[in-house]
């Protein structure tokens, strides 16, 4: 049995980043083998953009489910690659609005194809056998019992030790 399988849930997040990082790098060297300048960690925030006109940077960090800080620290970094767009809005001028640029709308036509056969090849994979098929249910089942009841506090319910006072 691998290390990480002997340590069943102890170390669920390890193993989540694990496979995460595996599948984000198998798709940057498709985007690579193709000569695509695009990462597969832009891909939420640029599908996002895809689907709509143009966003808020509370309203992506919202759909996202992800801090204001990561979804601005994302734009910037598209910004600086020229695939995305800010204005500020006609009804609120502090609001920035960010929208594909013309450049980004040309890498998402090159990306679309590579997202379809990502889908295929995990629809491949997924439907494999019972335990690939069950995998997204089962995430989905994770996230919801974490949005019930938060990790930390079920932590802390579990911990015998006495908490250390915060200066």
């Amino acid at each position: 049995m691998d290390f990480y399988q002997s340590l069943g849930g102890l170390i669920l997040g390890s193993r989540l980043r694990r496979v995460s990082e595996y599948f984000i790098a198998e798709v940057n060297k498709v985007y690579e083998y193709h000569g695509i300048e695009f990462e597969a960690g832009w891909f939420p925030l640029f599908f996002l953009l895809s689907t709509r006109e143009e966003l808020s940077i509370k309203a992506i960090s919202a759909t996202l489910s992800v801090s204001h800080s990561a979804s601005s620290q994302l734009v910037s970094q598209l910004r600086k690659k020229d695939l995305v767009a800010l204005s500020r809005s006609s009804e609120d001028g502090r609001k920035q609005l960010v929208r594909l640029s013309e450049k980004g709308t040309q890498v998402l036509a090159q990306v679309r194809p590579l997202w379809d056969a990502v889908r295929d090849a995990m629809q491949e994979i997924l439907e494999g056998d019972r335990a690939t098929a069950a995998l997204l249910p089962a995430i989905t089942a994770l996230e919801n019992k974490f949005a019930a009841q938060p990790l930390f506090e079920r932590l802390i319910s579990h911990t015998k030790l006495t908490p250390t006072p915060h200066e």
